[in-house]
Formats: C-alpha cells, sequence, structure tokens
C-alpha cells in the first residue's frame, strides 16, 4: 500500500496546478473586474491565498522533484512558485539542499526559521512577509550586480552562480516594469497581482 501511494505520476500534479492557476485566474478576474469597489476585497483575499501560500507547499514539492513524474514540469511550477514567494530558484535550490545535509546547525543550515533566542518581533513580522520580502530585495540587488553574499558562496557551485545573476535581473526588471506601470495609470492593480 505505501509503495502504491508513493509511485508518483504527472497526473494529479498537472490536474491540481490546472485547478490552481483556473482558481488564481478566477478570482483575479474578479479581484479586477470588481476593482475600486468592495466587492474586490474577497476575490483578492481568494487570490493573495492561492498566490502566496498555496506556491509554498509547490515550491518545497517541485524543489524536490517530487509533484510531478517528469523533471521538466517540477521545474516549470518550481520556478513559477519561486517568483510568486518571492525566493530565488537557483539560491534556495542550493541553500535547502544545505537545509536537509545540517538541518538546524547554526552557522550551517540557512534556512533556520526561528533562530535562539526568539525575536517575538521579528516572529510576528513575518506573518505579513515583512522580514523576508526586505531581504530578498536587498539580495536581489546584489545578485543583479553579478554578485553572491559570503554564506552563499559556501553552498551555491561556480557553475550555478550566473543562473542566480540572470534570475535576479529578470525579477528586478519585472518589478521596475510593473512598478511604472502602476504609477502611468495611477493605481496599485497591477501590483496586486504579483505582490
Amino acid at each position: 500500500t505505501m509503495k502504491e501511494l508513493m509511485k508518483r505520476s504527472d497526473g494529479p500534479a498537472i490536474r491540481d496546478t490546472l485547478l490552481w492557476f483556473a482558481f488564481l485566474a478566477a478570482s483575479g478576474f474578479g479581484g479586477w473586474w470588481f476593482w475600486g469597489t468592495w466587492w474586490a476585497v474577497p476575490f483578492f483575499i481568494v487570490y493573495g491565498v492561492l498566490y502566496g501560500s498555496a506556491s509554498d507547499s509547490r515550491w518545497h514539492e517541485c524543489g524536490h522533484g517530487t509533484a510531478f513524474k517528469t523533471r521538466w514540469m517540477n521545474d516549470v511550477v518550481y520556478h513559477i512558485a519561486c517568483f510568486m514567494i518571492l525566493r530565488e530558484p537557483t539560491v534556495w535550490r542550493w541553500s535547502h539542499t544545505r537545509h536537509h545535509t545540517d538541518t538546524i546547525i547554526v552557522g550551517r543550515d540557512p534556512e533556520i526559521g526561528v533562530q535562539r533566542p526568539p525575536n517575538i518581533f521579528g516572529i510576528l513580522i513575518q506573518l505579513f512577509a515583512i522580514k523576508s520580502t526586505w531581504a530578498t530585495f536587498k539580495k536581489l540587488c546584489i545578485h543583479a550586480t553579478g554578485r553572491l553574499t559570503a554564506e552563499e558562496k559556501t553552498f551555491i557551485p561556480e557553475s550555478e552562480q550566473h543562473k542566480v545573476y540572470g534570475v535576479a535581473r529578470i525579477y528586478l526588471a519585472i518589478f521596475a516594469v510593473v512598478a511604472v506601470w502602476c504609477f502611468a495609470i495611477g493605481s496599485i492593480l497591477p501590483a496586486m497581482f504579483i505582490g
């Protein structure tokens, strides 16, 4: 029974991914359609939950290559989900490998969620991804200039580093286009779909 449950296939993951995108599109359309009224709020709540939380589990499973049987399908959804939750795909693929190698070893595991002693204020603001978003934007700017942090140099192989720089430039370009678009139309509506 366990072997049957662990047997991988593309079908369920394709179905679930298509449903996820369909619900994202429907709730996004509703938010756009009712923009400027209170009716947009429930649509954007649904959109935000699907965007922010469902992408996290997809990032994790596709990063491990366990959602789909076919590798390229895992990679495509992994990259989409990484953008949605503001995680750089190459950085996180290698930091997550280090995390599984040296789990909760201070100085080695780059993914320790809560350091000791815990910073309660930091944990509370992280509920809204404020801390991680700010940190990621700083790293995106560093990576876009063709550099890594000292810690990242310890776990990202040299052969993979060019991918980090390219993705950072693409992410920043997308955010710049959306910001210009928002200013051009005088509305935050475009940012509602990627933020």
